[in-house]
């Protein structure tokens, strides 16, 4: 098993509280030291403390299997604002906000995330079939389908 397969199942056993999950993880660096991140989220967001408590039971979990035999930089986030979202669990919390959605085929929606099915998800997409009116049309948008999704951040 290599290394980042193995914090990948060490920082999933790890996670406290059942509205968290781990995102991401990803080892960098060819020398020392190394850089491990790990990204959580939770069904209303990660917090500070989720992220330190994570990242202090990881370390002690790593330096006790002797995993990193070198110095290693461990930094345990949750996603930024800027960061697409990865996992079909993230989509929930951002019910209700702007969506910039990247298909497989690189075409480009904007809208409204209006809602989840279990092969998808809905939106109210701007038309612009009719250039003299703000109309709106609902779509559904296989998760297959999707390339990249980023929310919007609206300073409204």
């Amino acid at each position: 098993m290599d290394i980042s397969a193995r914090i990948t199942e060490l920082a999933a056993s790890l996670i406290k509280g059942p509205s968290l999950f781990l995102v991401d993880v990803a080892v960098s660096g060819n020398r020392p030291p190394k850089k491990v991140t790990v990204v959580i989220d939770g069904d209303t967001g990660a917090t500070i403390e989720d992220c330190a408590s994570l990242s202090r039971a990881l370390s002690a979990k790593l330096d006790e299997e002797g995993m990193m035999p070198e110095n290693y930089v461990l930094e345990v986030t949750s996603p930024g604002v800027d960061s697409p979202l990865k996992l079909k669990r993230q989509y929930g919390k951002h019910l209700g906000r702007g969506l910039k959605v990247v298909l497989k085929d690189k075409s480009q929606l904007k809208g409204k995330f209006t809602g989840m099915t279990g092969e998808g998800i809905e939106m109210e997409c701007e038309d612009k079939t009719d250039k003299k009116k703000k109309a709106t049309k609902k779509m559904e948008i296989p998760f297959d389908m999707i390339d990249k999704a980023l929310v919007q951040i609206s300073f409204k």
